[in-house]
């Protein structure tokens, strides 16, 4: 089988009309007129290093298929997001081509051919893995390679559970194109007589695969597991589902349409952000094609029609792909039908919290640091059911971006507000692609009693903070946390952060500033410049980093020992990369680990040193954010919830916090040179976005292996 979604070369992403010129003594930028590398492009060049790890035989054959689907996730969110916007932009024309420093329309160029050249290498994996799913006796059937058992089963299957679930739409008769909804794949369907006695017809079936599984297991031999997709159920079913209109013959084909998925919303703070938020995700619905997927079989005079029915044309980002449409299904691929089981990791309890009574009495205690996903998530879940049964609990006050579908921190808090508690939950509505279940959220909340916040006109509240107050006497003592990832129990298994559990008086001090800024109608901003010990956006961050790197700077103009070890998911914000220019053009050892986009050149004849850039791409999502500045030898070790992107620094509310025990700061720095020091899933990032692994000399290490050693062979006083 041929897939729909784009693969990538594995190659450097060059611009056609500015390509790399090869310099013996140094690399030159990809586009000679720019000072760093085209977001968009360093963005595909991430998602080549997803797809290198579906190409990668060591990787467990489950996992290659999930990378498969993340891949194919990850390139429908960016046609639905960034070339959306660069469709926009390049409407603006002249305006557009200063903000972007070259025309939208050859970067959205540049972006077609490399999506279309990605196609092979995609479809070069996926016939792999089918070998070698066969090989483990794990086969994948259409609609015509079925036994007689299997072909009854499928019709039975057919009757009872999708027929009532598809609505067949003869096209060429409804006056309006029906609407072809994001995120769904329709089969395309040709209706014909062998003996040509009736004019063939056209029709579309929605496959219903939001209400019923991708995947079908069928009946199969002993030892055998038999797999057949929605669609080519449907398929077998074709002349059951039309027989009444006289025709024996039946051709289809997938078609999947990408709509652009920003949502316009203004800063009218007249006007109800939730039903801003509302009518946004209704316009999302209908928002304009930005790509038009389809199975290169296709038959010419249908692609032709559906073409002209749906006001497309060539520059509407029309990819021909194969028979698979919607490949991120299978990151669901049935686990079951491997005989051998997924090797799954020991997830850590902390140490400290080992048979401890009480989360917050440890916190009172000493700063914890816990390190997702090696160490459970639960303790969080465990802090908030203390709090919310502690009858010395006054208040909990927390921010939540992204919550799990049966979120067990919600629970908590709902527990929490039914034991008398004071619950401030602010919920960011506007976080992409979770708006509705936010807005579902927001409604049990305020049913139960919780105080429910919407962040800022005009900013995502994205920092991820919590502050509870417990009253015992006249004594109040606070305990909180501040993460580097959402409150999220299931992504916390997968992806890679930090939580410091801490009661802190100034680290709580300053939440409540930051809680005192949310909660206030005007958003007053003396609240955030009030923050004494938390570095916070859109106030300062920007500033305190920048003054940060100065340092550096200084020191090595002074012949000091100067470095600065950066982790986080983006780095684009132009201002801060040509500060970290100066830094390396002075001598400063900048060492980055950047898990996605990096727009930031690593190398440059006229640097006193360059920079040494990684991107590591395993099992786990490396998704922490951490700063680390020399300063003199007494290094400054933060942690924190915005990426170095324009955004993240001037239209968010974002915390980052400073490390001050030792232990934990020294254990962070430990982790960083455990992925830096690593040979094994490292990329390195270059001038070239070549994604060259790094070579693997004497011991291989494997960073996320390393740190769970490190991690479970230490000991806490």
């Amino acid at each position: 089988m041929k897939l729909d979604s784009a693969a990538s070369t594995l190659e450097p992403v060059k611009s056609k009309k500015t390509p790399v010129k090869k310099n013996t003594k140094t690399s030159k930028p990809i586009h000679s007129k720019r000072k760093t590398i085209v977001r968009d492009i360093s963005w595909l060049s991430f998602n080549a290093r997803v797809l290198q790890e579906a190409a990668d035989t060591t990787v467990p054959l489950y996992e290659r298929i999930r990378f498969l689907g993340i891949f194919s996730n990850n390139l429908d969110e960016f046609f639905r997001v960034r070339v959306a916007t660069l469709k926009r932009m390049d409407i603006m024309g002249r305006s557009a081509k200063m903000h972007l420093e070259e025309n939208p329309d050859e970067i959205l160029a540049d972006i077609q051919s490399t999506v279309i050249s990605q196609q092979a290498e995609f479809n070069r994996i996926w016939h792999e893995i089918e070998e070698e799913l066969k090989h483990e006796k794990i086969i994948l059937h259409t609609e015509k390679q079925l036994n007689r058992e299997q072909q009854k089963f499928v019709q039975n299957y057919f009757n009872e559970e999708v027929r009532t679930n598809i609505i067949p739409l003869m096209i060429e008769g409804i006056q309006h194109m029906p609407y072809l909804r994001d995120k769904s794949i329709y089969l395309a369907v040709v209706l014909a007589r062998e003996d040509n006695s009736i004019r063939q017809k056209f029709a579309l079936i929605e496959v219903p695969r939001s209400v019923l599984s991708r995947f079908l297991i069928l009946p199969s031999k002993d030892g055998e597991h038999s797999i057949m997709l929605l669609e080519d159920v449907i398929r077998y079913n074709l002349p059951h589902i039309f027989s009444y209109f006289g025709y024996d013959k039946f051709s289809s084909w997938v078609i999947k349409v990408t709509r652009d998925a920003e949502l316009d919303i203004d800063n009218d703070i007249s006007t109800s952000i939730i039903h801003q938020i509302e009518k946004g995700i209704k316009a999302r619905r209908k928002g304009k094609p930005v790509r038009f997927i389809y199975d290169q079989q296709i038959d010419p005079l249908l692609l032709e029609y559906l073409m002209r029915r749906l006001g497309l044309s060539k520059k509407d980002n029309l990819i021909p792909g194969g028979r698979i449409h919607n490949f991120k299904d299978f990151m669901d691929f049935p686990e079951s039908v491997f005989t051998r089981e997924r090797m799954r990791r020991k997830i850590l309890t902390h140490p400290l919290f080992h048979n401890a009574p009480s989360v917050m009495k440890v916190m009172q205690e000493q700063d914890v640091m816990l390190h997702l996903p090696y160490h459970s998530f639960d303790t969080v879940i465990d802090l908030l059911r203390e709090a919310a049964m502690d009858p010395d609990v006054t208040t909990i006050k927390i921010t939540a971006y992204r919550l799990a579908r049966n979120s067990k921190i919600i629970n908590a808090l709902i527990n929490a507000v039914r034991n008398g508690k004071q619950v401030v939950v602010v919920l960011e509505l506007r976080a992409r692609f979770d708006e509705e279940a936010n807005l579902q959220w927001k409604e049990r909340l305020e049913e139960e009693g919780v105080k429910v916040l919407f962040g800022v006109p005009g900013m995502k509240v994205h920092a991820k903070l919590c502050v509870i107050k417990k009253r015992t006497g006249n004594t109040t003592t606070q305990f909180g946390f501040v993460s580097t990832g959402n409150l999220n129990e299931r992504t916390a298994k997968v992806y890679g952060d930090h939580c410091l559990l801490t009661s802190n008086r100034n680290i709580m001090a300053d939440i409540n500033r930051i809680f005192a800024f949310l909660e206030s109608p005007r958003h007053d901003v003396k609240h955030l410049q009030a923050c004494k010990t938390l570095i916070v956006s859109p106030y300062n961050m920007r500033r305190f980093f920048l003054r940060m790197i100065d340092r550096e700077i200084r020191n090595a103009r002074r012949k000091k020992p100067a470095s600065i070890t950066l982790k986080m998911n983006s780095l684009s914000d132009d201002e801060m990369i040509f500060k970290l220019y100066d830094a390396a053009k002075a001598g400063v050892e900048v060492k980055l680990i950047i898990r996605g986009i990096c727009c930031a050149y690593t190398e440059n004849k006229k640097w006193k040193r360059n920079m040494e850039a990684v991107s590591i791409i395993d099992e786990y999502l490396e998704h922490a954010r951490v700063f680390v500045f020399h300063n003199h030898g007494q290094e400054k070790v933060f942690i924190a919830s915005s990426d170095w992107m324009i955004r993240n620094l001037d239209h968010r509310v974002e915390a980052a916090a400073a490390i001050t025990d030792p232990s934990i700061k020294r254990e962070l720095i430990e982790i960083l040179n455990i992925q830096l020091n690593s040979n094994v899933k490292v990329r390195i990032i270059d001038n070239d976005q070549r994604n060259a692994y790094k070579h693997a000399s004497g011991r291989k290490m494997r960073a996320q292996i390393e740190i769970g050693k490190y991690l479970s062979e230490k000991s806490y006083s």
